[in-house]
């Protein structure tokens, strides 16, 4: 598990993530966007505290797919996963307390 620094070449399917057991969080966005440079502290600060959650940076853009099954439309967009379904999104986040708030939705209890 931990931190994707790299975005992931190939994308995965949507049936590979509909299907990933435990917690998981994808990060949509590009390595040129200025928001997705900015939102990478409070990204790291956050992951950094839940060690046992996946991250997976994926590369987002025209004629990408994944992107466009989760309605993705603003970078970065964060898309916290448990057991394959979305419990929660945050949208360029501003606070680390926004990816921690995502990120207590697919803790187990």
């Amino acid at each position: 598990m931990g931190i994707a620094s790299e975005y992931s070449r190939p994308e995965p399917s949507r049936a590979d993530i509909d299907a990933r057991q435990g917690p998981l969080v994808l990060e949509f966005g590009t390595p040129w966007c200025g928001h997705c440079q900015a939102a990478q502290p409070l990204i790291r600060e956050a992951l950094a505290q839940h060690p046992e959650v996946e991250h997976i940076k994926i590369e987002d853009g025209r004629g990408r797919r994944l992107g466009r099954s989760f309605g993705v439309k603003l970078w970065p967009t964060l898309i916290f996963l448990a057991e394959g379904k979305e419990q929660a999104r945050v949208v360029r986040p501003r606070d680390v307390e926004a990816v921690i708030e995502g990120l207590a939705q697919i803790q187990p209890e």
